[in-house]
């Protein structure tokens, strides 16, 4: 994870959605371990309760579970959770400004590239 923050967030909402993505790109799968409270306070120079909220609303949307004396888990599903969610999200939040845009350009969708990789030249 990298160290920058900005200031339009909370940097607990900040740490949440980076450890969000890590869930989604399966650098955290089901079941893992997050890091310690502690450790991620130190490696980030972080106020441990920051830490320490973050996670709690990782356990409060169900993506996270505390084991006494253990830690933090991921749980199992949470991964098929977010996807939904995000798509959710990306297709009432995102999507719109998208299209309108495609509109604006007078662009088809047959003309856009398929895939992040295809720049749609030949």
């Amino acid at each position: 994870m990298s160290a920058q923050w900005n200031d339009s967030q909370p940097i607990y909402w900040q740490l949440k959605e980076r450890t969000v993505a890590m869930i989604l790109d399966g650098t955290l799968a089901e079941g893992d371990a997050l890091p310690s409270v502690r450790s991620v306070a130190a490696e980030f120079q972080l106020n441990p309760i920051t830490v320490s909220k973050s996670y709690q609303a990782l356990v409060d949307e169900g993506l996270v579970e505390k084991r006494r004396g253990l830690g933090m888990f991921v749980c199992t599903g949470a991964r098929a959770q977010l996807v939904k969610s995000e798509r959710d999200k990306f297709v009432r939040e995102e999507w719109p400004a998208m299209l309108n845009r495609i509109e604006q350009l007078g662009l088809a969708l047959d003309d856009l590239p398929r895939n992040s990789k295809d720049n749609g030249e030949e």
